[in-house]
């Protein structure tokens, strides 16, 4: 008998910016189901960085953001004899923006001291320039 075939869910874009990577990364944001206080921290964000970079349209840097930090190439153990070689692969799409958008998040928690919606901020402007925490990321595993 053959297993079920594993379907995409589609991801239905977010009410404020009409934006499906914006839903995606509010889920990715969320703690313990509070989808409400992971809304509000990333709109929080968009506005702040709509403040700090004097533009309309913080989805747009927030997608170049995602894009600058989006890995071409990972590693993966490949077992041949009786060795393992770390062989570099091509990230599929779905798998590129999940890492850019883990990555973004953990360099936003892992700095102290500001709100989160401050600190989400920040690390997509720097990354928006090439530079800041998840673009190290992305450098280290590239190498």
């Amino acid at each position: 008998m053959r297993r079920k075939r594993n379907t995409k869910r589609v991801v239905i874009p977010d009410y404020k910016w009409n934006s499906a990577r914006v839903t995606k990364f509010i889920s990715m944001v969320m703690w313990d189901g509070k989808k409400s206080v992971a809304e509000r921290v990333v709109y929080d964000a968009l506005n702040f960085m709509a403040e700090k970079a004097n533009i309309e349209n913080p989805v747009a840097l927030f997608d170049a953001a995602l894009d600058n930090v989006a890995p071409a190439v990972e590693v993966r153990s490949r077992r041949v004899g009786g060795a393992n070689y770390q062989v570099p692969v091509e990230v599929r799409g779905p798998r590129k923006m999940a890492l850019a958008m883990r990555w973004l998040i953990a360099a936003a928690r892992s700095k102290k001291g500001a709100p989160m919606a401050v600190r989400l901020a920040d690390e997509f402007i720097a990354a928006s320039k090439n530079e800041g925490v998840a673009i190290k990321k992305k450098v280290d595993t590239h190498k």
